[in-house]
Parts: structure tokens; C-alpha cells; sequence
């Protein structure tokens, strides 16, 4: 894997919050949907947002993350094709809402939503629907016919409320957006988007990826927030490519170089995408300033 594959993301990301806006503003007809098995009770619904797992139990799915409001439909099709269960949980990894827009369906069909506490407090402060009704601090586990979800955060980086979800029994992680990977199909590379509206970190991102890789739990497979079914040896070498990109930038600001010099190498050595309103753009000017 080399180090563009750090910054690939699908042609359809939409993360910030200034997207969901826009979003709620000009309704589109929803994308189709692809549903992939991981395990025997375990799914990933991939495409348009971001990439939602399902897990089945005996008295219920648990769901992470549920994309844009208008996949609702699509994505409880996508459950009813592996499973007659209804979903009981879904856990955000996150506040942003190609990861939350379903939540207020969700909660409508007694659902129960679980985030971080800063996600949370995320989506009260931009009157964001679908807030959930639990939250919590470090870790938190969900229970449902005799398996076990856990859900923990490790520290900021994409935002301040990143929760990583493990599934113990199936050896799989879900990163949410702290790790997103691209396609063959969609190779569009922008810049993993440092949220500091959110109080994204660039210092603090690979210190977080640190603890999940060090946190003692056995996985060898990882969900990431956008993109394909990856390895472990793929998160490691995303983790080891962000930090060469951090420490190419943090050069540059010791040379006082200027928002346009770091973009340039960016696209050149890290295929930033440099069009108007891309994402990573948005967040250089914060990252600068971070790393004085």
C-alpha cells in the first residue's frame, strides 16, 4: 500500500456538518446500497455515507452508524435480507451526519442510539436531529443474545467524540472515520478531514490510532468509516503514513512557508486534492496553526 492510500476516500464523502446542512437543504434520491458479509453474523451496508455494520443476535441487530436520513429505508432492507430481527441499537462513531442521519428514523422505530459524549454534545450544538438518548466517557459495552459490543474512545483526531467499536467474538473492529480508505472504482484523493469545528486533532490523531492498536484487543480485521474491508496491517500502515504527512507539513511551518506551499506538496507528495471546497483544504489553515 503506499502513502496516497492514507488520503482515499470515496467520490460520495460528505463529513462535516457544514455538509449535512447542505444536504437537508437539497434532498436527493437516495443511492443503492451494497451489503458485504463479514462473518456469519456480521455485515457491512457500503456505500453513499458512511459505512454501517450489522451485527445479528437472537434478540436483536445492533447497528454502527446509519448513514443519511434518506438510506433509512434502504439500509433496513439490506438487515431484513440477512435477518427477520428487528434493529435494537445503533452506535455512533461519530456526530457527523453520513453517520447519523438516520438516527432520528432509528430512534422512531425504538431504536436505542449510543455515542460518545462529545459527539453527543457535537450534535446538540448544531441542532443536529436524532441526538441519542445515552452517551458515555471511556467505554461502554451493549449486550444482546449473549453477545457483546464494546465501544471505547481512545482520544481525539477526526473530532473530539471518536468512538472505535470492537466486536470481540468476530475478531473485527469499526473505526468510524479515523481511518477511511478509497476504492479502485472512486481513487479520489483528498486529505482525511481534521474536523476542528469538532475539535479535530492532527497531533493528537495518531496517539489516538496508538491506543487502538495497542488496547489488547484481537482483531484482524477493521471496518473503516468509508471504503473497503480492510486488514490490521492496513490501519497500521494508514497510522505510518498520517504521521509522515503530519511531520512533512510540521517542516514547512518551521520554514514559514506559506497555506499555498503546504497545499502544493500536499497534493504532490500525498494526493491532496486541491479543488475548490475540498474537504482537506478546509482544515490546513487550523493544522498550520496547530502545529506552531
Amino acid at each position: 500500500m503506499n502513502k496516497t492510500v492514507l488520503l482515499r476516500v470515496s467520490a460520495g464523502l460528505a463529513l462535516s456538518m457544514g455538509l449535512w446542512v447542505a444536504y437537508t437543504q437539497t434532498p436527493q434520491a437516495p443511492p443503492q446500497l451494497q451489503i458485504e458479509k463479514i462473518k456469519d453474523d456480521l455485515y457491512a451496508i457500503i456505500g453513499d455515507g458512511g459505512n454501517v455494520a450489522v451485527y445479528i443476535t437472537d434478540e436483536g441487530t445492533i447497528l454502527i452508524d446509519d448513514k443519511f436520513e434518506r438510506d433509512y429505508s434502504d439500509i433496513l432492507a439490506k438487515v431484513k435480507s440477512v435477518t427477520d430481527k428487528p434493529v435494537k441499537y445503533v452506535l455512533n462513531t461519530h456526530q457527523h451526519g453520513d453517520h447519523t442521519g438516520g438516527n432520528a428514523k432509528m430512534l422512531g422505530a425504538s431504536a436505542e442510539i449510543i455515542a460518545h459524549k462529545n459527539a453527543r454534545a457535537n450534535m446538540v450544538d448544531g441542532k443536529m436531529p436524532g441526538i441519542p438518548r445515552i452517551s458515555f466517557s471511556d467505554e461502554t459495552e451493549v449486550f444482546l443474545g449473549g453477545k457483546e459490543v464494546r465501544a471505547r474512545y481512545f482520544g481525539r483526531g477526526h473530532t473530539n467524540g471518536d468512538a472505535v467499536i470492537y466486536f470481540p467474538a468476530a475478531h473485527v473492529i469499526h473505526t468510524g472515520d479515523l481511518f477511511t480508505i478509497g476504492t479502485s472504482s472512486a481513487p479520489v484523493t483528498i486529505a482525511p478531514f481534521i474536523d476542528y469545528s469538532a475539535k479535530g486533532s492532527v497531533v493528537d490523531w495518531t496517539k489516538t490510532l496508538d491506543g487502538v492498536l495497542n488496547s489488547g484487543w484481537d482483531f484482524d480485521t477493521v471496518i473503516p468509516g468509508h471504503g473497503p474491508i480492510s486488514k490490521k496491517a492496513d490501519l497500521m500502515q494508514y497510522r505510518q503514513n498520517f504521521e509522515k504527512m503530519r511531520s512533512r507539513v510540521s517542516g514547512l511551518v518551521r520554514e514559514s512557508k506559506s497555506k499555498d506551499d503546504v497545499a502544493k506538496m500536499l497534493a504532490a507528495e500525498f494526493g491532496w486534492s486541491t479543488a475548490p471546497g475540498a474537504l482537506g483544504l478546509r482544515s490546513i489553515e487550523s493544522m498550520m496553526a496547530e502545529l506552531k
